[in-house]
Formats: C-alpha cells, sequence, structure tokens
C-alpha cells in the first residue's frame, strides 16, 4: 500500500504529515505482514524535524522501518539533500520524554525494534499499541525540494521479552592517585561510526587508554553494548554526542540509559535546560569541535554552561588552532573578571579506519580510575592533552616560600613581583619545541633535546603573567604557522 504524505499541522521547527493507519489489519500470532509506503516531498525551508504518526495495532512482534531520498545533482556551492531518521513510540515526542526509541541519522537506510532486539542506535522493547512517530530530520534541502519515500512494515507474532541492559562499572582497579589517559568522543556501529564495541575496546588498550566513553549521536543505545569489555584496565564511561543544529556536545560520564534531547538550537534558549540534566545524570557538558565548518557543527551556544571544551579534535588542524585561540581568550576573560574557567580537552572523535582511537587523548590525575574521579578532575582541568600514549609530561610552577601549584591549580605567593619558576618535563616528543603561553601571548620557548625527553624552566611574576600553560609542537611545515600540537596543558595560574 502507498500513500502520499499530508502535511496537517506546523510547528516553530517541527512539522507532522498525515498518519499512516494499520486499523484494518488482521491480528494474532498468524497475522500477514503489513506494509504501508508513504511518499512526499519536503520543500526548502522546511522545518529541523518532521513527523509521520503511525497507529500501531496490538499484537506486533516487530516494527521495520526502510527509506529512501533523491539525491539530486546540484551546482557547486548549493547544498544537496541530506535526510536523517529516528523515532519514538506511543509515549510521544516531547522534548526529554519518554517516547525516544532510536536515531540513526543518515547512517543507515532502514531499522526494526522489537522487544528481544532493534537495530544498533535504537532501544528493544515491546511495540505497545498506540500512535508511533517517525522522525524525519531534513538536514540539508535542495533548491527542487527533498523527494521522500518510507516504508513501514508490521510483524505480528508472539512478543518476546527484553533482556535486562548490563552497563558497565563505575569504577575499575586503577593505579591509586594517578595520571590516567582517555578518549571521550567515540563512535561504533551504534551511530555512524564502522567499528563495533568490541573494536573501540581492543583499539584503546592498545593505544594505552584508561578509560573511554560512549558518545553516539543522539543515542544511548550504545550503554548496554560493553559486557564483557571493560576490565581492570579499561573504564568504560557511558555518555551522548547531543548533536543539535547548532553544534555539538559531549554528555561525558552520564549515568547509564540517560537519553539528552538535541531537538532545538540556539535561539529556543532550551540548551540550558539539558545542560543541567546532564549535571543531574552526573555527567559533564563539553562542547566539541566547536569551531568545526561541517554544517550544523560550529558551536553557537556559547560557554557558559560548559564543564570543559573540546580545542583539540582528531589530528591537529587549523580548525582545532582557532578553537586553542578562542579558549585561550577566555582564559583572560576569567581572570579579568574573577569568574570560574572552563578546561579544555582533546578527544579523537574516531568513527573507522584510518581514525586512531586515542588520537589525541586527556590525560587526567584522578584519584582513582572510577566515573567520579575522572569526570572531577576533568571539571577542575586536572589534565593535560597528549597526541599519543608516547608523550608524557609533568607541569608546574614554584615561588615564594616552597610553595607549589600543579596543572589546574592556582599559585598564590606574596605579592606581584614575587619570582616563580614554571617547569615542564617532557618525554616522547623528538624534534619538538617547548611554549610557554601566558595571558600576554607566548613569551618562552625552548627546543626540546632530540631525544624527545627534557626539561625547560622559565622564570616570571605574577605581575607579567597570570597564567601559565604550556605547549608541545612539532616543527612548522608552513612558514607563518605553528606546528601541529603535540601536547598541550591546562593552566596554573598565578596570583600575588
Amino acid at each position: 500500500m502507498a500513500r502520499r504524505g499530508l502535511l496537517v499541522g506546523t510547528a516553530a521547527a517541527a512539522l507532522t504529515l498525515g498518519t499512516v493507519s494499520f486499523a484494518d489489519a488482521a491480528t494474532g500470532n498468524d497475522a500477514p505482514d503489513r506494509t504501508v509506503t508513504v511518499r512526499g516531498t519536503l520543500p526548502t525551508g522546511s522545518p529541523d524535524y518532521v513527523y509521520l504518526p503511525v497507529e500501531v495495532p496490538r499484537g506486533v512482534r516487530e516494527l521495520a522501518v526502510s527509506y529512501t531520498y533523491g539525491r539530486t545533482p546540484v551546482p557547486a556551492g548549493t547544498q544537496g539533500n541530506a535526510l536523517d531518521i529516528g523515532i519514538f513510540d506511543e509515549r510521544g515526542t516531547e522534548l526529554g520524554g519518554r517516547g525516544f526509541r532510536g536515531w540513526s541519522g543518515g547512517a543507515r537506510s532502514g531499522f526494526f525494534i522489537r522487544a528481544d532486539e532493534a537495530t544498533p542506535g535504537y532501544i528493544a522493547g515491546p511495540v505497545r499499541a498506540g500512535t508511533w512517530h517517525i522522525a524525519l530530520g531534513p538536514y540539508t534541502v535542495a533548491p527542487e525540494g527533498l523527494p521522500y519515500e518510507v516504508t513501514i512494515t508490521l510483524r505480528f507474532g508472539p512478543t518476546g521479552s527484553t533482556p535486562k541492559p548490563v552497563y558497565p562499572p563505575e569504577r575499575a582497579k586503577g593505579r591509586g592517585r594517578a595520571w590516567y589517559r582517555g578518549d571521550c568522543h567515540l563512535h561504533s556501529v551504534h551511530s555512524d561510526g564502522k567499528r563495533t564495541p568490541a573494536e573501540i575496546a581492543a583499539a584503546a588498550r592498545a593505544a594505552g587508554l584508561d578509560f573511554i566513553n560512549s558518545s553516539e549521536h543522539n543515542t544511548y543505545s550504545a550503554h548496554g553494548a560493553w559486557d564483557g569489555l571493560w576490565g581492570d584496565d579499561l573504564l568504560v564511561l557511558t555518555g551522548e554526542e547531543v548533536t543539535t543544529r547548532n553544534g555539538h556536545v559531549i554528555a561525558l560520564g552520564t549515568d547509564p540509559g540517560t537519553f539528552v534531547d538535541w531537538r532545538y538550537r540556539a535561539r529556543d534558549n532550551r540548551f540550558g535546560h539539558y545542560a543541567k540534566a546532564v549535571r543531574r545524570a552526573g555527567g559533564l557538558v563539553v562542547p566539541a569541535h566547536p569551531h568545526a565548518t561541517c554544517i550544523g557543527c560550529h558551536w553557537k551556544f556559547g560557554f557558559g554552561e560548559a564543564d570543559a571544551v573540546e580545542v583539540w579534535n582528531g589530528t591537529c588542524t587549523p580548525e582545532d588552532e582557532i578553537a586553542l585561540a578562542e579558549w585561550d581568550n577566555s582564559l583572560v576573560a576569567a581572570v579579568r573578571s574573577s569568574k570560574p574557567w572552563v578546561p579544555a580537552m582533546g578527544n579523537s572523535d574516531a568513527h573507522r579506519e584510518p581514525d586512531r582511537v586515542g588520537v589525541p587523548q586527556t590525560v587526567v590525575l584522578a584519584d582513582e580510575l572510577s566515573r567520579g574521579a575522572i569526570t572531577a578532575g576533568i571539571r577542575a582541568g586536572r589534565s593535560y592533552i597528549a597526541e599519543s600514549s608516547a608523550v608524557t609530561l609533568s607541569f608546574g610552577a614554584s615561588g615564594g616560600r616552597g610553595l607549589h601549584a600543579g596543572i589546574g591549580e592556582r599559585l598564590r605567593v606574596d605579592g606581584d613581583d614575587t619570582p616563580v619558576t614554571v617547569r615542564l618535563e617532557v618525554a616522547g616528543a623528538p624534534g619538538c619545541t617547548a611554549h610557554f603561553v601566558t595571558d600576554q601571548g607566548t613569551l618562552f620557548t625552548a627546543v626540546l633535546p632530540e631525544s624527545g625527553a627534557g626539561t625547560v624552566q622559565w622564570r616570571t611574576t605574577p605581575a607579567y603573567a597570570a597564567y601559565v600553560r604550556a605547549e608541545v609542537r612539532h616543527p612548522a611545515t608552513v612558514p607563518g604557522l605553528p606546528g601541529a600540537l603535540t601536547a598541550l596543558t591546562n593552566p596554573v595560574f598565578l596570583e600575588g
């Protein structure tokens, strides 16, 4: 059966099509499969989300959806068609509501849901009777419009049982108080990645990581997919990459099973509400790749709700240099206003080969290898970012009467003119240069020994440098531009 998608209502950021009904469907274990195909065309200027209501009768064992859409060639510089997909069950589509049952964006052309299993990205559970809503997301629409075709199939029969999800433990054995290495921005087959959770766990161990964070686009379906993959040597945190039309944000270390909604823009003034929801779930709010140039990726919500910010995403690029410069400006503003500062972190954002898990990685000083200790260390800025596990460093400042402060801490001395010694120890950085960056900019540079291991010291005062942070860089390959990052630290603040 084929039907046309008809517009029956509009809202500021959503549109609802005509309802697909299976009211005349026979039910029961022996009932035949029922399939309906809906076709339509979305015009340019369509709202962010288009809902296709589906009346699901009793007795459904499995709901399956597939879709296609037109990819008409467009002139250079013009956006073509891209259409995302997900689904909400009979509990509704309200923001933050309980009806969410899965999202795959544009990563796959179909999915199924039943009690015992679901396509990765979707939540297994009974297919209950009521009005479900297929969610279409017209990411971009060509000038000629976006023709689409959605096919819904209902399969009848006994409903299986839903297994209770097995979530990762909150603590691993670890090494007590130590520096722990992690990658908190990773994608598997549960969103648009190509690696399985098992492959990610193996890659994390090979990269020398102690912890990872599950961060699929707009779904928590991977939270229960790590059974047997954690261990004394690997802590698995659960979260989400909340992928809005005005930027992406990592919900880092939330309670397993937490859903964070993404269906809003900066102009809707909703982000603060969901940032608080992330924190209530024990997580951190970390804007991701804030200066990425992909459509919808550039961060537009501001950093007032951020617990940390991702300034280094994957292989170091000019986008990261812009994010790093903006973050450094935020440190200056925090010093000037005596307001809290936002720490930096780095992650791989690895999706598939050749993306490397753990390049870069955030190295966190934590009391133990646990969710609470790791997130506390990131929030406090007791961390640095390294290109790989081969790079290690220590950084701090001392002065006055034997006082010392490490990364993310404040050194308080007797006066603004009190001499302070800043010290950086580095290993694993052959051919690199160390830079000390302050609120005035880079004030000290030193070439490291050929071995890549060395110690660099610099003397300053709180009057001359309100904070000092370290960058370790490869040699420049383009005249006038800095070399790619090898490592960078959060700052040490100097106060007289």
